[in-house]
C-alpha cells in the first residue's frame, strides 16, 4: 500500500482528536514529586537473555565467570534481537531457566549474577561525537549497548534507526506522553535530566536522517513541560514542544501521531510510512549515555506505586533486580495487594513471584489494594457498546469476544483480532466486568500458536518433499549410472568380441597360406 507522507511541517497551533479513549484517574500524586532514587546493589541479579521483541540473545557466560559491569554477556542473534549486558560486576552463579516477568510464569534463559560489591566498570563502548559521527555509527552504537524501547514495547532501538533505509522520513516524535495511571518515571526523568534526554533525541534525529523533532507530552505534566522548552535546538534541529490532552491510550504511537499530524496510520503499517518515526522519553536519555560515555543499557527508571506500598518513589535500579528488593527499598508492602502489576494498571502485566527480575521495559511495579481494583465479578454481556464507544482502532470487542468464545479464531482475525493494541479501554468501560482485553490476547496467542503449528506442517511437508525429490534424484542418477555402466559392459564386450574375431580370421589367413 502506497502512503502519501505528511505535507510540510507540523502547525503548532493545532491538534487532531482520535477516536475512542478513555480517562482513568490518573493517581500520579503518588509519585510525581519523588525525585529519582539510585537503588542499592542487590543480593542476587537475574538477568534474562529476552528482554526484547524478536529472537533471544545468545549467552555469552557460563557459570563460574567473573564478569564486570557492563560486559557483554548475551549476543544478539538475528536482524531483531537485542545485546545483553552484566549490570554490575560478579560472579556468574547460574546460566539457566528462571520465571519470566510475565504473567505466564514460565521459566525463560536466565544469566544469574551474585554481585561483589565493588561494582566494577569493565571495557566501556568507544564514545563518539554525534556532531562527527555518520548515521550508521550511532545506529551501530545502539545496537552494541543493547538499547530497546523503554516505553514498554521493548522493540530493538537501532532497528527503528535503520529505518531511514527504507523510509522518506521527515519528523522524530520523542514520547513523553506515559498515559497510563500511577507512572511517572519519564515525567521525573524529564524534569531532572531534559538537557540529555534532548541530547539523545538529536542524536536520533541525526542517525534517522529527519528535518525535525518533537516532544509530545500530556498536559498534566507542567514541569517536564518546562524543563524541555528550555531546549529549543540540539545538535542542528530544531526541537518543538508539543503539549497533548491527557487521555488514554495517548501513549499509542499511532494515535500520538494521529494527534499530531491528523493522519492515521493503516492497520500492520509502521508509522515510517509516513514518514514519522516515535521513541520514548527514556530510551533517548540511554541513546545520550550509550552515544556520548559509551553505556550499554544496564538500568533504568522504575515507579514503585500504589497503595500497597509503605513509601512510593521513583528508584534508578539495575536490570535484573528482583520485584522483591524494589518494594523493600520503599518500605515494603503495608498489606497483601489485590494486584501485583510490572507496568501499569491499564496494560500492565500480572505477576505473582516477586522474585521476578525487572527488565528493560518495566516501567512500573505497582502493588494495589482492593481499593485501587474494580470488582473481578463478572456479569454476562448487556451489548450496550460502550467498547465500541471506547475502542481507539475502531474496533466492537464484544463481538471479538463472541466469536472467541465461540472458538471461532479465523472469524475474530476477519473482524479485527490482530488489530487490537492490547489497551484494556474496552475492558475498562465494561459495567458487567468482562475479561474483555485478557480475552483478546488469549486469541492472539492461540491464532499465533495455530499459525506456528500450520508452519512448521508446512515446512515438515516441504522438507519431505525435499527429502523424496532428493531420494528420487538420488535413484534416477544410480539408475542412470547403472545403465551406463552396463552400455560400457555391453560395448566392452562388443569390442572384445569382435577383437577375438579378427584375431580368429587372421590366424586362419597365416595357416592357409
Amino acid at each position: 500500500m502506497s502512503i502519501l507522507p505528511f505535507a510540510g511541517r507540523f502547525d503548532p497551533a493545532r491538534l487532531f482528536a482520535f477516536k475512542g479513549g478513555v480517562h482513568p484517574e490518573t493517581r500520579k500524586f503518588l509519585t510525581a514529586e519523588c525525585e529519582i532514587e539510585e537503588m542499592p546493589l542487590p543480593a542476587l541479579i537475574r538477568v534474562p537473555l529476552q528482554q526484547h521483541i524478536g529472537v533471544e540473545a545468545e549467552p555469552l557466560v557460563e557459570r563460574g565467570d567473573e564478569v564486570l559491569k557492563g560486559q557483554l554477556i548475551g549476543k544478539a542473534r538475528g536482524p531483531v534481537s537485542a545485546n545483553i549486558h552484566a549490570p554490575t560486576s560478579g560472579r556468574v552463579i547460574a546460566v539457566g531457566h528462571f520465571t519470566a516477568p510475565h504473567p505466564s510464569g514460565l521459566p525463560v534463559p536466565t544469566v544469574t549474577i551474585r554481585p561483589d560489591g565493588r561494582d566494577e566498570w569493565g571495557p566501556r563502548l568507544p564514545r563518539l561525537r554525534p556532531e562527527n559521527a555518520t548515521p550508521q555509527d550511532i545506529a551501530a552504537q545502539v545496537a552494541e549497548a543493547g538499547i530497546v524501547g523503554m516505553g514498554g514495547a521493548t522493540f530493538p532501538s537501532a532497528v527503528k534507526l535503520n529505518l531511514r533505509t527504507k523510509y522518506d522520513l521527515h519528523t522524530l516524535v520523542i514520547n513523553a506522553a506515559e498515559c497510563e495511571p500511577y507512572l511517572t518515571c519519564d515525567d521525573r526523568l524529564m524534569r531532572e535530566r531534559a538537557e540529555e534526554i534532548a541530547d539523545g533525541a538529536g542524536i536520533m534525529a541525526k542517525a534517522l536522517g529527519v528535518k525535525e523533532i518533537i516532544v509530545a507530552i500530556e498536559a498534566n505534566k507542567p514541569q517536564a513541560i518546562e524543563a524541555m522548552s528550555r531546549h529549543k535546538r540540539v545538535l542542528d534541529f530544531a526541537m518543538k514542544i508539543k503539549t497533548v490532552p491527557t487521555q488514554y491510550p495517548m501513549g499509542s504511537e499511532k494515535h500520538l501521531v494521529k494527534t499530531l499530524t491528523g493522519q492515521e496510520t493503516p492497520a500492520r503499517a509502521l508509522t515510517a510510512e509516513l514518514g514519522v518515526v516515535v521513541h520514548n522519553a527514556a530510551t533517548a536519555h540511554a541513546v545520550h549515555l550509550a552515544v556520548r560515555y559509551g553505556e550499554p543499557s544496564i538500568s533504568r527508571v522504575v515507579t514503585v506505586s500504589g497503595r500497597g506500598v509503605a513509601r512510593p518513589a521513583n528508584v534508578r535500579a539495575l536490570i535484573g533486580t528482583p520485584v522483591a528488593d524494589l518494594l523493600a527499598h520503599c518500605g515494603g508492602l503495608v498489606e497483601d495487594p489485590e494486584r501485583l502489576l510490572l507496568g501499569g494498571p491499564m496494560m500492565g502485566q500480572p505477576i505473582q513471584n516477586m522474585r521476578v527480575p525487572i527488565v528493560k521495559g518495566t516501567n512500573g511495579v505497582l502493588a494495589l489494594t482492593p481499593g485501587e481494583s474494580r470488582d473481578q465479578d463478572t456479569m454476562p454481556c448487556i451489548r450496550c457498546g460502550l467498547c465500541v464507544q471506547v475502542c481507539p482502532m475502531g474496533l466492537t470487542p464484544f463481538e471479538l469476544n463472541t466469536r472467541i468464545e465461540a472458538g471461532d479464531l479465523e472469524g475474530a482475525a476477519r473482524v479485527g483480532l490482530l488489530d487490537c493494541i492490547n489497551c484494556g479501554c474496552c475492558s475498562f468501560t465494561c459495567p458487567s466486568n468482562r475479561p474483555l482485553v485478557q480475552t483478546i490476547q488469549y486469541a492472539r496467542g492461540k491464532l499465533a500458536e495455530q499459525e506456528s503449528r500450520k508452519h512448521q506442517q508446512e515446512q515438515a511437508k516441504r522438507l519431505a518433499d525435499a527429502r523424496t525429490a532428493r531420494l528420487e534424484a538420488i535413484a534416477e542418477a544410480k539408475r542412470a549410472a547403472m545403465a551406463k555402466r552396463k552400455a560400457e559392459m555391453a560395448a566392452k564386450k562388443k569390442r572384445e568380441a569382435e577383437a577375438q574375431a579378427n584375431a580368429g580370421t587372421t590366424q586362419s589367413g597365416e595357416t592357409v597360406k
